[in-house]
């Protein structure tokens, strides 16, 4: 066990620590001062200790034992994910949480690193062999999409995309067919294409079928914004707005902190929760912003090193899955903060407030330590795979 403890990554220790500090930093900036959310700090550096014990104790449990016992995992957080549609409590417009005490645990945050799991089960068996398209591609589609549909029913757009992009990443990883998925990159682009087009083109056409055939008035909220901000609400477009206008005056090396003068007025919503890179951008500038963005570059590449040098089949895609997830969540979070990509709710990895989102992402960081310590050992350690039978779908051999 000692030797294996040898292994730990520091980098990625000091990397997790460093974002911790920044975290606390943000928040308190963005806290401070106001009785309903004062405080908060504290209560995020709490979920940091109880995530660093989570980070501690999954990396020296043996990660295969997650991949063995996958499929009864996600079993359980369909359960879970369908106990929310009914008991669930409403935030932000999103039926997406479930209370314990005085907790709110939410459920599409931890299926995330469940659907990563599951997917990586039902690779593993496949032993390397080529995906195939109905045998393989449609069932481990499917894993995906009913949890995504789930999340989507929740009114939660985020998570159910990031459901989406971890599905892809692996399916990349588990050697699909080139030509499958150059079709489905040309169908996926297509159908984003001509969302957006009609969208823009046909604007009250579409809003009306969203709201009223959908009833997702939601959503129009998100995209309005973002594809036609001179049509959207000054309701809709007030946090992108103000956001940008933030991140612009902070310049190259921002207003200081404490010091950000939307930021302090508190012109931008959420800036505890998904708008916390609005704090970074205002009051450390570009530079502050670049530098939490290295942070992030060095925290991925070191994942991927380890993917690279682990023996075991397993390892690798749990790691991508993790990867595919962090970068979504990064690029979705930033951009919808500088008007590139729609608001979505989701949360800015390891910096956000949110006990469920941080205690995830620091299990994923747990899970790929572990991968470290034990994915040098013989890989047969695992079930064997059972030999392909010609019509037999994937999911059977689980």
């Amino acid at each position: 066990m000692l030797q294996r403890i040898k292994r730990i990554d520091g980098s990625i220790v000091l990397i997790l620590i460093m974002l911790m500090g920044i975290c606390i930093f943000s928040i308190y900036s963005v806290t401070h001062g106001r009785d309903d959310l004062d405080g908060m700090h504290i209560t995020m550096l709490k979920y940091y200790a109880l995530g660093f014990i989570a980070f501690i104790l999954i990396t020296l449990f043996d990660y295969r034992l997650l991949v063995r016992y996958g499929l009864y995992i996600y079993i359980a957080g369909i359960g879970i994910l369908l106990s929310v549609s009914f008991f669930g409590k409403v935030k932000n417009g999103a039926q997406g949480w479930i209370g314990i005490g005085d907790l709110s645990i939410q459920p599409a945050e931890l299926f995330k690193l469940i659907l990563i799991i599951c997917l990586t089960t039902v690779l593993v068996r496949k032993n390397k062999a080529r995906l195939q398209f109905w045998r393989d591609v449609v069932p481990l589609g499917l894993i995906a999409l009913m949890p995504c549909a789930l999340v989507i029913i929740q009114n939660d757009l985020g998570n159910a995309l990031s459901y989406i992009v971890i599905l892809l990443g692996l399916l990349w990883i588990g050697h699909i067919k080139f030509s499958h998925a150059l079709i489905g990159l040309i169908i996926a682009g297509g159908a984003i294409l001509g969302f957006i087009l009609c969208y823009i083109n046909y604007h009250e056409q579409t809003v009306n079928f969203i709201e009223k055939t959908l009833g997702r008035d939601h959503f129009v909220s998100r995209f309005d914004p973002w594809l036609v901000p001179e049509l959207a609400s000054s309701t809709a477009s007030y946090q992108t707005k103000n956001a940008q206008t933030a991140i612009g005056s902070g310049g190259l090396k921002g207003e200081g902190y404490l010091q950000g003068s939307s930021v302090q007025s508190n012109r931008v919503p959420y800036l505890y929760s998904e708008s916390i890179f609005v704090q970074i951008g205002e009051e450390f500038g570009f530079l502050g912003a670049a530098a939490l963005l290295l942070l992030f570059f060095i925290l991925i590449h070191r994942l991927i090193l380890i993917a690279l040098e682990c023996r075991d089949r397993g390892g690798p895609l749990l790691i991508v899955g993790i990867v595919a997830m962090l970068l979504y969540q990064i690029l979705e979070n930033i951009g919808a903060m500088t008007g590139l990509m729609p608001l979505t709710g989701i949360t800015l990895p390891f910096i956000s407030y949110g006990g469920t989102s941080l205690l995830i992402n620091m299990a994923c960081m747990g899970i790929a330590m572990s991968v470290r310590l034990y994915g040098q050992d013989v890989e047969d350690d695992l079930p064997l795979p059972q030999p392909d039978t010609k019509g037999k779908s994937l999911l059977s051999k689980i």
